[in-house]
């Protein structure tokens, strides 16, 4: 595909996620004087391409506006696909906020649970004239369902991941400390051609593995033990998230359980993942194996999120989740179980839910990787 007529399906598409979005605002009860602003990054990414980490897009009912400054403007240009990015020597709000006195700009929704405090505040002193309105989860909810070209993006991700993961394995050696077998890591992501991690990468080794989000330590890795490494790469603006249990050396019969009990407690919520099916009732399938095998009380997590241009995003797969999973929506499966002074366990892959189950995306085994 040539780069113009890559532009060119960009463009379309788009210009059809914010035709989607004008038509969900217009449910919500807003007329075509009125005003969207969007402030949060991957949202503005989503709807127009840009993907500086400053700007605001305006959305009214037959135009999109993008401001943002100096240190952006080229690559506003060079990414965003139909919308008109506004240059100025002033400050991007004061434009547009100049813009908005000017259209006479009655009714002005923001996004409730991404605009900051301080940004919210300024829109109130600043249009005085101007109902500013929280509207909740607009643009979030047309990505729960990826578009083809994402889901590309995303397996693409995942695939290098992987990758990265086996490398890496291949030549760690049980003297590196969590922390160098983290930077060895992420080294290998950029390696490979992404643009990063998508979060710290996790390394935790020994009783340091029972803790669910730990921070990879100067330490020595613990041998003979549990180590949970668990990691993502964004490639082209999509993220992928990973983890496996390995060790270096051997682990006795008790660490071994922990690892066979979160490994079919995955099993079981990978075999519920499917078009129709709650959120909750994948999740609650995970926490029956672990409590059968009596870790239940350790599991203090969701089993799994959504994925994309954020590496958690909606739908969560939790307890009392309502939302039930459709075809596109890209999930984590990661169950754990953690027990303090001996370690923990967590298995983790990213799924395509179809109609019939899911597309497994993650392409590494599963079993207990000895080193």
């Amino acid at each position: 595909m040539t780069t113009q007529h890559q532009a060119r399906v960009e463009l379309v598409s788009f210009k059809k996620r914010v035709r989607k979005l004008r038509l969900d605002l217009a449910k919500a009860g807003f007329e075509g004087s009125d005003r969207f602003l969007v402030s949060a990054g991957s949202n503005i990414q989503y709807l127009c391409g840009f993907a500086g980490s400053y700007g605001f897009l305006i959305i009214s009912a037959d135009r999109a506006k993008l401001y943002t400054d100096g240190r952006y403007t080229a690559q506003a240009k060079a990414q965003a696909r139909g919308v008109d990015v506004c240059e100025s020597t002033q400050s991007p709000l004061d434009l547009l906020f100049s813009d908005l006195h000017e259209e006479q700009v009655c009714r002005l929704a923001v996004e409730e649970n991404r605009i900051s405090h301080a940004l919210y505040r300024t829109l109130r002193r600043k249009l005085r004239q101007t109902r500013v309105e929280p509207v909740d989860g607009l643009v979030e909810k047309l990505r729960l369902v990826k578009t083809p070209d994402e889901i590309e993006k995303i397996r693409l991700a995942a695939r290098l991941n992987s990758r990265a993961f086996d490398n890496v394995c291949s030549r760690a050696r049980v003297e590196w400390t969590e922390a160098r077998l983290a930077a060895e890591l992420d080294f290998e992501f950029r390696s490979l051609g992404a643009e990063g991690p998508a979060f710290e990468t996790i390394v935790a080794s020994g009783p340091h593995s029972a803790l669910p989000h730990a921070r990879a330590r100067s330490e020595r890795i613990v041998p003979n033990s549990l180590v949970v490494l668990d990691h993502g790469a964004i490639l082209d603006g999509y993220n992928s998230d990973m983890t496996r249990t390995i060790c270096f050396g051997r682990v006795g019969s008790e660490k071994r359980r922990i690892f066979r009990a979160v490994r079919e407690a995955q099993k079981a919520a990978v075999d519920q993942v499917r078009s129709g099916v709650k959120a909750a009732t994948v999740d609650q399938a995970a926490r029956k194996v672990l409590a059968d095998f009596g870790y239940g009380d350790v599991f203090p997590h969701a089993t799994g999120h959504g994925v994309g241009l954020e590496i958690h995003e909606q739908p969560r797969v939790g307890a009392g989740e309502k939302t039930r999973l459709a075809s596109g929506m890209v999930i984590t499966i990661e169950p754990g179980a953690y027990v303090e002074g001996v370690g923990g366990v967590r298995i983790e892959d990213l799924l395509l839910v179809t109609k019939t189950g899911c597309e497994l995306l993650s392409r590494t085994p599963r079993q207990l990787r000895t080193l």
